[in-house]
């Protein structure tokens, strides 16, 4: 690390490096020196770019070659949803001397990309991941393109079980993990053997988050987290089967619209006015709702469940209005909750995750966390592309190189349903400070809103090719007094792309 008091922030993944100048690319996520922001004022780097990698918009999947591939293996979009990443430069090289013995606790994308990120940094770690479940470490995000049967269970591992022997990972599969004891530096597994560490990594995830509605213990009743789930959730339903989805969310409604296209009879509860009010306006939201409407699930806005009803089987779900709604399922997607409860028994400091620093360190020095069970900055991503960055990042904190981690900006790049959105910043104003654009056209939305000429959020639906314009001129601060003032979307647009406006 250079002693220079000057450090550039990485606008993908947060990765923070410290120097005169940015490196020629991002050694975890292999953005090139033009996504990087300087932290203090200093000459911006004019290296270009070697296109040798690309990541998707949607899920972040990095592919390498010289041109991207035909559709994501991850989320299936096509090879216009990829972006050039330039190639990712080697990490520096541990300085130590000490061969660390490095544990990484959890088989998701943020335990994988750790072993990655760990390896990597240092050749000679004696690297172990563990994971509860039986089956190889796979895409979680993928499960509902398996629900839908676009993909079969081959399609979901990250990497092939040759893949952890040929970089001297040690995978135990099937373990699950009783307690932690610092002062020892060992882990404690249910049948009670331990194992020593140097370092050790927390990838525990997260749990689904099932609210107090009587009822939810039933039989039929399912949450989605693992390929058992998926398994379950399809052996209950055939063709026909009426089925409530609770949850109106991201995963709520990728999973009612898997089922639809099994022919099952889908209703969607939404507690709030409208679909994803986080990511989306009013507006914006009323597009999504045609498209679910139009794969023949039914929505029940502002309603919520009041009790789940049968015998020990599921029959039907009662609204708090009195409405019954027929289900032989019930699948609740209400969000999801850090899985601290081993380091918070462990004496490490939680609050909403566990709470890290810039290295993702927690409050005991020889332990990492990353993932959906990290909190840092007093934020829990509990999303896969920030776990897959954080995860590397600890790996190579954990193998001996000082790595921060900056955050990443509130951004969300999503296809829903076969629908292209991207959201960014602040989506409903908060008062009248802020002027406010908006087009709709052709199936598509874009919404601007904008704060003392310098955007302030964005709003794109269907056409998303502006996204990452957006993104950068927001991240940057930039006067956007040269597209108008007030700016139309056309004006902004040209601004966007840096056309001339004349």
């Amino acid at each position: 690390m250079s002693d220079s008091g000057k450090s550039w922030i990485c606008l993908v993944c947060g990765y923070i490096h410290h120097g005169e100048a940015p490196p020629e690319s991002c050694p975890v996520c292999g953005a090139p020196a033009s996504d990087f922001e300087l932290q203090q004022p200093a000459p911006a780097p004019t290296t270009a770019p070697v296109i040798t990698r690309w990541r998707c918009l949607v899920c972040g999947h990095e592919h390498k070659g010289n041109a991207p591939p035909d559709a994501c293996p991850v989320c299936g979009v096509p090879a216009e949803e990829f972006e050039a990443a330039e190639e990712v430069a080697a990490s520096q090289p541990s300085t130590s001397t000490e061969t660390r013995k490095i544990v990484i606790l959890g088989g998701g994308i943020a335990g994988v990309s750790a072993a990655e990120g760990a390896r990597q940094t240092s050749p000679e770690a004696e690297i172990v991941l563990i994971s509860g479940e039986k089956h190889l470490p796979y895409y979680r995000l993928n499960l509902t393109r398996r629900l839908a049967g676009e993909i079969g269970d081959d399609a979901l591992p990250i990497h092939p079980e040759s893949w952890y022997a040929e970089n001297r990972i040690e995978l135990l599969r099937g373990q699950e993990v009783t307690e932690l004891r610092t002062e020892s530096r060992e882990i404690v597994f249910q049948d009670g053997n331990t194992l020593s560490y140097d370092r050790l990594i927390l990838t525990c995830g997260a749990h689904p988050f099932i609210p107090p509605v009587p009822g939810a213990e039933k039989k039929g009743v399912f949450s989605i987290r693992t390929i058992e789930d998926v398994q379950a959730l399809e052996e209950s339903l055939s063709p026909g089967s009426p089925c409530v989805c609770i949850g109106g969310g991201i995963l709520g409604l990728e999973t009612a619209g898997a089922l639809a296209k099994r022919g099952i009879s889908v209703t969607l509860l939404e507690n709030y006015g409208y679909l994803l009010p986080r990511q989306l306006n009013r507006e914006a939201s009323a597009l999504l709702s045609e498209e679910v409407k139009r794969m023949g699930i039914q929505i029940c806005s502002q309603a919520a469940a009041a009790k789940i009803i049968g015998n020990e089987q599921v029959e039907a779900v009662v609204l708090e209005d009195g409405t019954e709604l027929p289900a032989a399922a019930v699948c609740i997607t209400t969000g999801i909750r850090a899985n601290s409860h081993l380091a918070r028994r462990a004496g490490l400091a939680v609050r909403t995750g566990i709470v890290v620093n810039n290295h993702l360190q927690s409050s005991c020095p020889d332990i990492h966390a990353a993932g959906d069970c990290a909190e840092h900055g007093g934020r829990v991503y509990g999303l896969w592309e920030p776990a897959r960055y954080q995860g590397n990042i600890a790996g190579m904190n954990a193998a001996g190189v000082a790595t921060d981690f900056g955050g990443i900006a509130p951004m969300t790049t999503l296809k829903v349903l076969g629908l292209k959105m991207f959201s960014l910043g602040t989506i409903n104003p908060e008062d009248g400070s802020y002027v406010e654009i908006s087009a709709k056209e052709n199936g598509s939305y874009r919404c601007y809103l904008f704060r003392d000429n310098r955007l302030a959020g964005a709003i794109l639906v269907g056409d998303t090719s502006l996204a990452t314009a957006a993104a950068r001129t927001l991240s940057e601060g930039k006067d956007c007094s040269a597209a108008g003032i007030p700016p139309t979307v056309e004006s902004f647009e040209c601004f966007l792309r840096g056309d001339s406006m004349a």
